[in-house]
């Protein structure tokens, strides 16, 4: 249950469905709510394929460019911390490459939009793939990998359901209500990569002492 709750708050911290609502609104203004619910339903199982794919070729990733895991570690700590900070200042679009110029592009141009922008890179992004590279590597028991393969499909579900009610979401919370979320949030990420950061660079003295 420990793992359960570590790793789904992690995905759900790192992903931050919150934070792209706003995207998910601007971009499915013009469509019916039948729509917005098939493009909700679209992204989260675009995300849940991401996810899978990350968690079990991590290993061969890693294997083929030769990247020990606490280098991982450090690497995908630093992402996510980056991402924190994004959220902490509220530039998570900007540090996702959604500049409003490029979102209203998508809005005129784009016909389907739950693999990118949306799945891609505003929810998998690097730091939820190193995240999942990471817990590949450490978690090896069959019950480990089913209780992490669980939690990746909870928070699928879970963003799923926050982007099926984003319009009432943003009418009901306002743009600022989600900001402050979003700032909560951002500073808890913050706080898993300095851990990721932290727990590699004491691994790697306590090797080199030995």
């Amino acid at each position: 249950m420990d793992l359960f709750l570590v790793s789904f708050g992690a995905l759900f911290s790192i992903m931050n469905p919150l934070g792209t609502v706003p995207v998910f609104v601007g971009l499915t203004l013009e469509s019916s709510k039948k729509e917005r619910a098939v493009t909700a339903f679209w992204t989260a199982i675009d995300v849940l394929a991401i996810l899978l794919l990350s968690f079990f070729a991590g290993k061969y990733i890693l294997s083929f460019f030769g990247i020990s895991l606490n280098a991982l570690k450090i690497a995908g700590g630093l992402i996510i911390a980056s991402s924190g900070f994004a959220l902490l200042t509220g530039k998570f679009r900007e540090h996702k490459g959604m500049k409003r110029d490029k979102i209203q592009q998508d809005i005129e141009t784009r016909a389907a939009i739950s693999l990118t922008p949306l799945a891609i890179p505003m929810l998998a992004g690097p730091g939820t793939i190193s995240l999942l590279i990471t817990y590949n590597q450490e978690y090896q028991s069959t019950a480990q990998i089913g209780t992490i393969l669980g939690a990746m499909v909870l928070v699928t579900i879970a963003i799923y359901l926050i982007l099926k009610s984003a319009h009432f979401i943003v009418k009901f919370l306002g743009a600022s209500g989600i900001n402050a979320l979003s700032r909560i949030i951002g500073f808890i990420v913050i706080a898993i990569g300095v851990e990721y950061i932290k727990g590699s660079v004491v691994a790697i003295l306590t090797q080199a002492l030995v």
